[in-house]
Formats: C-alpha cells, sequence, structure tokens
C-alpha cells in the first residue's frame, strides 16, 4: 500500500519521480519497523519504562501488549488495511498508544493537534479521507459525535481511561502490519496561509532522522527525554514516537504545556534531553520556578520551529548548564541542517548548523537561478531521506512544493558559508514590505528581543494607508517590566540597528498566540491589527 487510488502523484511528474527516489532509500537504516522495536524491547526490558505522563508510567510490556491489543480493536471494527484513521487526542500514554496500534492494524493516522478547533478538524478528515476516529468523548466543550456529523466517519471509539486498552478480541493481525516504507501517518502543516495541507510520512524517513539526532546530541539508552511538542507534529515524531523508542528510553510527554510544570518535570524525572519549540524555552526562562529547581541532569535541549534567539539561548545554556541544538527544515523537508554537542558556541546559537550531506542542499534565487557555489542568499531547497512524500491528494500544493528539477522548496531564504554552516536571512512567507522594501519580521524579532524588559516577541505587518505596511511588534514583558516605544526606539539607536527594523508600533500583550504545533500565530496576530 502507497497511496491509495485517486490520491496517487500523477504519472510522470515530478511528485511521482520524488517519491521513487525516496522509496528507493527504504531498508537502508534497519529492516525493524516500530513494532519490530517495541517487541524486542518488551522481550528484553519487559518493565522498563517506554512513557510518563503523570501519574501514567507505561513500561514496555505494557506498551507493546496494550498497542496489540487496540489494534485488534481496529481489525475487529472492519478497517480494512489502509484505511485512514482520524485521531485527536491529548499528549499522554493513550495517543502513543494509538499510534503504534495503528501501524499493527495497518490502517493510516490521520493526526490531529489536540488544540485543533472545530473547522481545523473537520478539514483535516475530509482531506486525509478518514472512515474512522478515535478521540475522547468530547473535544474543546463539544461532543465529538456532533463535531464529526455529515462526515461519513463510520467508526468511532472514545477512550476514556487506559482500561480502554484492555485486550478485547483474538482476531489476528497476520499480513496487516504497515512495511517501513509504506505511509503510516498523515499530519499537517501550521495552517498559517489557509486551511492546514495534509503531509505523507512513512517510517522510513524518521529512521534516517534517528540517526542524525544520535549522531547530533550523542544520544543513548539512558537518556530521559521530555518532548513538549504535541504528538502529531513532525517535530514531536522524532523526539517521541521514535528516537526515544529506537533508543528503548523513557519519554516524558504533558497533555498541555505548562513552563512551570516542564521545569518540575526535569527535576522529578530526571530528564537529559528536553525538546521543545523556541517560545516554549523561553516561557521556561521566564518561569520564577527556574530559580528553585536541580536541573543539573539537563544535558541538552532540541529547539527549533522558529527563529532560536541568541541571547535567550545563551541564557538557558548558561542557568542549565546544557547545550542548545537545532535541526533547520520543516515538517515537509526534515532536516536540511543540524548543529551538534561538538560544535562551538557560535556554530550552534548564532547558525541553523551544517548542512546534512545526504540532504543534497540547494539555493535558487529569485529567478530560480542555483546560487548554492556562491553561498547564496537563496531559498533553501533538498532531495533527502529526511524529507516526507509530499501532500496528501493535492497536486497543486505538491506542483508548488517542487522545483521543476525535483528539489523540494522550504520557503526560507538562506545563506551557506565556506564551512558548510547554513543561516536563514528571511522568510519569503515572513516579511513586511514598506513602501516596497521587504523587512524580515526574524530580524525585528531579534533586534527587539534584546530589550532587558523583552521576553518573547513578535512582529507582523499592520496595514498602512501610504506605505502599504508598516512594522508591528506584539511583545511579551518580562515581569515587573515596563516599556513603551519611545524607550524600545532609544534601545534600537543605541545597539545600531537601522531604522527600517525599528517597531513603529508597540503592543504589549499577557501571551503570544499559538498554533496547534506550539509556534506563535502570527495570522491571529494580523488580524487583531485589522
Amino acid at each position: 500500500m502507497q497511496f491509495p487510488p485517486g490520491t496517487a502523484p500523477a504519472p510522470g511528474s515530478v511528485h511521482e519521480r520524488y517519491v521513487a527516489d525516496r522509496l528507493a532509500e527504504v531498508g537502508r537504516w534497519g529492516e525493524e519497523n516500530l513494532p519490530d522495536v517495541v517487541r524486542r524491547h518488551a522481550a528484553k526490558n519487559p518493565d522498563g519504562l517506554a512513557f510518563i505522563a503523570a501519574d501514567d508510567r507505561m513500561t514496555w510490556r505494557q506498551f507493546d501488549a496494550w498497542s496489540t491489543a487496540f489494534a485488534r480493536r481496529l481489525a475487529e471494527a472492519g478497517l480494512p488495511r489502509g484505511a485512514r484513521v482520524g485521531v485527536l487526542l491529548p499528549d499522554g500514554v493513550a495517543v502513543h498508544v494509538v499510534y503504534l496500534a495503528a501501524i499493527k492494524a495497518g490502517v493510516v493516522v490521520v493526526a490531529i493537534g489536540p488544540r485543533a478547533a472545530r473547522l481545523e478538524v473537520r478539514h483535516l478528515l475530509t482531506v486525509g479521507g478518514a472512515t474512522a476516529l478515535v478521540s475522547l468523548a468530547d473535544h474543546r466543550g463539544e461532543p465529538v459525535a456532533d463535531l464529526v456529523d455529515g462526515l461519513g466517519i463510520t467508526t468511532h471509539i472514545a477512550i476514556s481511561n487506559i482500561s480502554d486498552f484492555s485486550e478485547t478480541s483474538d482476531i489476528s493481525l497476520d499480513g496487516r502490519e504497515l512495511g517501513l516504507g509504506e505511509i503510516h501517518l498523515l499530519n499537517s502543516t501550521s495552517g498559517t496561509t489557509g486551511m492546514p495541507k495534509c503531509v505523507v510520512h512513512n517510517q522510513n524517513r524518521w529512521f534516517y532522522y534517528h540517526e542524525l539526532a544520535v549522531e547530533c546530541g550523542d544520544l543513548r539508552a539512558d537518556d530521559v527525554f521530555l518532548t513538549l511538542i504535541p504528538a502529531p507534529y513532525g517535530f514531536a515524531q522524532w523526539t517521541a514516537n521514535f528516537t526515544p523508542t529506537l533508543l528503548g528510553a523513557p519519554t516524558v510527554v504533558m497533555p498541555r504545556f505548562d513552563a512551570d510544570e516542564a521545569l518540575r518535570l526535569i527535576e522529578r524525572e530526571r530528564v537529559t534531553v528536553v525538546c521543545c519549540v523556541s517560545t516554549q524555552f523561553i516561557m521556561m526562562l521566564n518561569s520564577p520556578v527556574l530559580e528553585h529547581v536541580d536541573l543539573s541532569s539537563l544535558r541538552c535541549m532540541f529547539t527549533g520551529g522558529e527563529a532560536v534567539p541568541f541571547e535567550r539561548a545563551t541564557e538557558f545554556e548558561r542557568r542549565t548548564g546544557s547545550k542548545v541544538l537545532q535541526f533547520f527544515g520543516s515538517n515537509e523537508t526534515g532536516a536540511l541542517s543540524r548543529t551538534s554537542v561538538r560544535d562551538t558556541t557560535d556554530q550552534r546559537l548564532r547558525t541553523a548548523g551544517r548542512i546534512i550531506d545526504a540532504m543534497r542542499v540547494r539555493l535558487f534565487a529569485d529567478d530560480g537561478t542555483d546560487v548554492t557555489a556562491a553561498g547564496g542568499p537563496g531559498q533553501a531547497a533538498c532531495a533527502g531521506p529526511a524529507t516526507c512524500l509530499g501532500y496528501f491528494a493535492d497536486p497543486e500544493a505538491n506542483e508548488k512544493l517542487f522545483t521543476p528539477d525535483g528539489w523540494m522548496l522550504t520557503g526560507d531564504i538562506c545563506t551557506i558559508d565556506a564551512d558548510g554552516y547554513l543561516r536563514v536571512v528571511d522568510r519569503k512567507s515572513d516579511f513586511i514590505i514598506r513602501g516596497g522594501k521587504n523587512i524580515s519580521a526574524a530580524a525585528v524579532e531579534d533586534q527587539v528581543g534584546t530589550h532587558p524588559a523583552v521576553a518573547m516577541v513578535a512582529a507582523v505587518a499592520m496595514p498602512d494607508p501610504t506605505f502599504g505596511e508598516r512594522v508591528c511588534a506584539f511583545v511579551v514583558l518580562r515581569e515587573s517590566a515596563t516599556l513603551d516605544l519611545d524607550a524600545l526606539r532609544a534601545h534600537l539607536d543605541a545597539r545600531g540597528v537601522s531604522r527600517e527594523n525599528w517597531p513603529e508600533r508597540l503592543e504589549i500583550v499577557d501571551d503570544l498566540p499559538r498554533g496547534s504545533g506550539g509556534k506563535v500565530a502570527k495570522a491571529q496576530l494580523r488580524q487583531r491589527l485589522r
């Protein structure tokens, strides 16, 4: 089973050729699939912990047994191999059991973020062609049965607690498990430019990503992971579903992110590796709890999803003793570059890391010219084993995702220096056009974030009748701090920041809105200005 009938790439298209190239790599990083790995841990270390969520602690034996029981429940429901099953669950033990059960049952998860609202839920289930749904009974205060009414969901399994994973059937699962190259997951883009698209994943890409992660962080079986990104998203795939499992290491997860509680979890569970988006680690730095917890177990943090602010990342390293690492890429492309525990501080925190040779990274100018040899700047693109298999049932989006020569585009403008280190200098979808001048929102955020009163910042365009757009900075202040526009601009002037990167409006807010994947939801901020 690859793409279901009617959803496969057009014959001879760039997308079809790209998928064929990726499938040719299957098996290069091992022949076991994820259930094979869990069965091996269950046999060799049955009482070792696999997942920790509040008071729920799941061993490898339980992970294997509960996922098999739920796989049989999915098969008993009459779902054919290759059926798409929506999964709408908060982070915790249950969602990881269901994801593994789906692979064992030979069905494809249509993964929906736990904070998704009604419109997004219905959209993803429709685009993914889901005929079944696994969820709680209610979502955001609405009965799920009402939420999905009219969508053709013929099977709805409502989960209430761990007892739902007890053995209920002895139906055979022979011949159903999904192989490394088969589609196992459809998850969503961030949805910042309209309704989200469904991104196609197979297990093989995450087995390759695992190799990169182990090398970069010197990861090992005695590590303890804390993953703060919701399970459906690409960042969480390798940091919760794959790398810890492949290592046989436990993963701590939170049903809902809370900076204070995350810090307490690091201390209580002796976490060694924390994985989060930049906003989350900044919130932890801003937490008063930071002064009162022992974080000596922590040795590295993988972050990303947004620009990594140098000064806050430096502060995190100084206050925790751990190293800040990142992969540069997206849900679609995976990793184009990465930093490592062996990199210098400047290499780790002032760049997006060294390019990954196997990803065949290229930079393209606006006219399509390859400017890689010159080091850019140009839009970064790649073609390698960490990438997804494109968008599901969306030929128009796939056409825009690839260059005519088959390179997957990122939308990020980058440079590559003589040592192979990549820097993101702009984002094609994240700039402010003021009087015909493109102003990088990331550049504004970097500079505003240096003010000692600023905890978090997001720069967006505000409509202007004369210039088209002006720069507005939404700022969350540090505790007890004050700031006005004049003081901020004086600070930027003293730093020598160009006036074009000065905010022309300052909005002080209690928090920045975030999308399902934890990134700042800039579309909501722009809407406020309208």
